[in-house]
């Protein structure tokens, strides 16, 4: 499309129309798309919004880092800013200490979730443990699941002696969702103590959890 009428578009009351544009963008390049984007990061529709955070994770540059520091803190829909985390972290490392602070100061569910995979693909060990600590001590049991998966990544590093501690202390929880959780991660750390839990989820009172363990075992 022509950058005119992606201008023209992005303009337009019509937001299917202004979406449109922020994909043709795509094809420019970024000096020239990034501050076309900032301009629609208050637009009054979520979904464009949205879009734009996923333009700036393409278009990186200072410029686009620093928008979508703004997106992910303040605007008003967690999908926005679970996008511009998203989108933050295609930075590398150097998005690490912004994402851990989000992660911390946002509890949506939505906004943790998108950051935990995040730094997991970053291999962070110190700041993903962090936040699993800080997610498993949350209200919002997605999260704590999505935490117990992401301390697997931990099995076998220098955190696998933390990682492991924060699982144990889960054995006798009483939401058979985070056991059966547990079960599935214990199997992938290879040490006595694992192998003590997973003795004792074995005869857990709910068949999911020891349907868990016996997966475990078949793997």
């Amino acid at each position: 499309m022509d950058l005119n009428l992606i201008q023209e578009y992005l303009s337009n009351s019509d937001s299917q129309k202004r979406m449109k544009a922020i994909t043709e963008l795509r094809n420019y390049e970024t000096d020239i798309v990034v501050p076309l984007l900032k301009e629609k990061i208050n637009d009054k529709e979520f979904l464009v919004r949205s879009f734009v955070a996923m333009g700036l994770g393409k278009k990186r540059n200072a410029e686009s880092f620093a928008a979508l520091l703004q997106m992910m803190k303040l605007d008003r829909d967690p999908n926005v800013r679970a996008e511009a985390a998203n989108s933050l972290s295609l930075f590398g490392t150097v998005s690490v200490p912004h994402l851990v602070l989000m992660f911390e100061q946002d509890d949506h569910w939505l906004v943790r979730r998108s950051i935990l995979p995040a730094l997991a693909e970053l291999e962070c060990l110190e700041e993903l443990l962090e936040i699993c600590i800080c997610g498993l001590h949350g209200e919002d049991q997605t999260v704590r699941e999505a935490c117990i998966d992401c301390l697997v990544r931990l099995a076998n590093t220098s955190k696998q002696e933390e990682a492991l501690a924060q699982l144990l202390a889960l054995v006798t929880d009483e939401r058979w969702r985070t056991r059966m959780r547990v079960a599935r991660a214990l199997a992938k750390f290879n040490t006595p103590q694992a192998q003590e839990a997973l003795n004792r989820l074995r005869q857990d009172e709910d068949h999911r959890v020891v349907g868990a363990v016996l997966e475990s075992l078949i793997s």
